[in-house]
């Protein structure tokens, strides 16, 4: 059977002047003459992708296309219409995005990750709502490194992520801090391999090593401040995460590493660099 979407062998059945049918007398499909290879017969086999053409019929192509039926790719947009964008993706006709699949509005020239489905019409498209086309991690342990794609914000939990762009990761929302949008690549580490396969992901580094990178930071804050923060780690966390995009509980951890060392005072209203 012709699979729609996907790379398959199927054998030629049938040679004319526009090019040669290939599958069975029943079911076939047509691959056009100028990717007919030179010396083709009735009976041989070849590997194509079968795709819909600008007429919406069956057509097979010798090319490779970037991403097929149920996979994911990060594909360039081509061009944005009244109805939704066009991806790249290396055939020659574009691949099609409505914009109910998009979760953002995408601009030309943007690079998304999607997946490709079938619609209600038989026609392949892209989605830009992955989160079910996700496949859970094998091969990832506690404080592996990681990157990924921000697919999507829920404010109640966090942020769902598609690591490797294909395994499914979460932020937790306590783990957020700064402007995350869709479609952002993130740097993480594994804090958590969950017994299903899906990742917990945080963006610090683990507390010791994370405190030094703090530290710096608000020294150097301090510093180009004029020698003086005004306020100190009793301030609220709201305060804190406006200036610094960490937790209460880092910045009084870094602040403490700075005053053992001797870097800083701590005044009733301030810090101040010594």
């Amino acid at each position: 059977m012709i699979e729609l979407g996907k790379t398959q062998c199927l054998n030629v059945v049938k040679k004319v002047d526009f090019g040669v049918y290939l599958g069975t007398e029943e079911d076939k499909v047509l691959l056009p003459k100028k990717m007919v290879p030179e010396d083709i017969e009735a009976g041989d086999a070849l590997t194509v992708f079968v795709y819909r053409d600008s007429s919406d019929r069956l057509i097979a192509t010798t090319k490779t296309p970037k991403v097929q039926l149920g996979q994911l790719a990060v594909l360039k947009v081509s061009q944005v219409s009244k109805i939704g964008a066009f991806l790249d993706w290396g055939l020659e006709k574009d691949l099609f995005m409505p914009f109910k699949e998009q979760t953002k509005h995408v601009q030309e020239g943007d690079e998304c990750l999607v997946a490709l489905y079938i619609d209600k019409s038989s026609r392949l498209a892209a989605t830009m709502r992955v989160y079910d086309y996700l496949t859970n991690a094998q091969n990832y342990v506690k404080d592996s490194a990681v990157s990924g794609t921000v697919i999507e914000i829920n404010p109640d939990y966090g942020v769902y992520v598609a690591i490797d762009n294909k395994y499914f990761g979460m932020i937790p929302k306590n783990e957020v801090f700064g402007k995350i949008n869709i479609g952002d690549i993130i740097y993480g580490r594994v804090s958590k391999v969950r017994e299903d396969g899906k990742l917990t992901i945080s963006l610090k580094q683990k507390a010791y090593i994370q405190m030094d990178e703090d530290s710096s930071i608000i020294y150097e804050a301090i510093k180009n401040n004029g020698g003086s923060l005004p306020f100190t780690d009793k301030a609220s966390p709201e305060i804190i995460k406006e200036h610094f995009q960490m937790s209460k509980n880092a910045f009084k951890r870094a602040v403490g590493r700075l005053l053992k060392e001797g870097k800083i005072v701590i005044n009733e209203t301030s810090i101040n660099m010594k």
